[in-house]
């Protein structure tokens, strides 16, 4: 079995690079410590292999990346936002004493040397590839602005969505003012947009569910068959299926759609227990879906979740972000 899923992928043309932001257990609890222990961001170098790259941070929330140069990727980390104009090199802290704790980065990739990061107490631009920031909250409330995810909107220059603990705001004008699209009471977790569509979303949140839009974020209506009892953590979708969605849940494990979302399967056989899929992605090359289980580890599935294997080198990692990056055409 394990053969065949491996042939199967090395038969998938590899066109995106996987960076993972981890940390383990066991690690070190020191930045920059060279005391043998990696955490920080990693980057796929095999079939079910990583190696890290960068400082060692015990903490890094989100990474993004430059669409004109591959080379060039912002790091959300405990410090502040870390940036590599080389491939992952060389790195530079670019934010100062106030931009402390992001939880998630973006860049506008029809405006790509603007670059959004959230903070547990609002939003800060840069409109120069990191090398200053300001705070751009207008329309943001005084309090409820904790922002869980960036997500820019990839078919329109300067709209930009943030999840925060009071709902979901947009910008459709580079963050000069926020409006909000949805009024939830407790975080918004994920947005994802749907790489078929750009006027499809996914938002999934603490209280309230799973939420989709079909006219670009304007409206919400509340997905059927997704549990609202516990936490959502995040949602992919796969980009060679346009009717195919993963959701990570705490208490719910991995859940599953293959009809766009008007059915969900729970595909957590073969998971360890008590199965806290903490993030989960969609391979955009192979649609393998990848499971993090909080604390434990990376899984992989080649057949929709029926089956999974363990990503060996990742054992009792905790994952906060996958993110693909096309690689370099040569």
């Amino acid at each position: 079995m394990l053969l065949a899923l491996l042939a199967g992928q090395a038969g998938a043309a590899v066109q995106h690079d996987l960076y993972l932001c981890a940390a383990f257990n066991n690690g070190s609890r020191v930045m920059g410590s060279k005391d043998g222990s990696s955490n920080g961001l990693f980057v796929r170098s095999g079939v079910d292999e990583f190696k890290h790259i960068g400082v060692n941070y015990p903490l890094t929330a989100s990474a993004t990346f430059d669409p004109r140069d591959a080379n060039v990727i912002y790091v959300a980390c405990l410090s502040g936002v870390l940036r590599t104009l080389d491939g992952g090199k060389s790195w530079r802290l670019v934010t100062g004493w106030a931009e402390t704790e992001p939880k998630a980065i973006a860049v506008d990739f029809n405006e790509p040397d603007t670059v959004y990061t959230g903070l547990p107490d609002g939003i800060v631009v840069s409109r120069d590839r990191g090398q200053t920031w300001q705070r751009r909250e207008k329309g943001l409330p005084e309090r409820g602005k904790y922002t869980q995810v960036v997500r820019s909107d990839r078919s329109r220059k300067g709209r930009v969505f943030i999840g925060c603990e009071s709902g979901l705001y947009v910008t459709e004008n580079g963050a000069d003012s926020w409006q909000r699209v949805l009024v939830t009471t407790e975080t918004v977790d994920d947005i994802q947009q749907s790489p078929h569509d750009p006027k499809l979303w996914i938002a999934v949140t603490q209280s309230a569910g799973a939420l989709l839009s079909r006219d670009g974020g304007a409206t919400w209506k509340k997905i059927d068959g997704v549990p609202s009892d516990k936490a959502l953590y995040n949602v992919a979708f796969d980009a060679r299926d346009a009717k195919r969605f993963a959701i990570g849940s705490w208490s719910h494990g991995l859940l599953l759609s293959e009809d766009g979302g008007a059915t969900w399967t729970v595909r957590n056989a073969g998971l360890p227990e008590p199965t806290r899929v903490w993030r989960t992605a969609i391979d955009p090359d192979s649609g393998e879906i990848y499971a993090a289980i909080f604390g434990q580890g990376l899984y992989v599935s080649g057949d929709s979740g029926r089956t999974w294997r363990t990503v060996a080198g990742m054992q009792g990692a905790s994952i906060q972000t996958f993110t693909f990056v096309p690689k370099p055409s040569r």
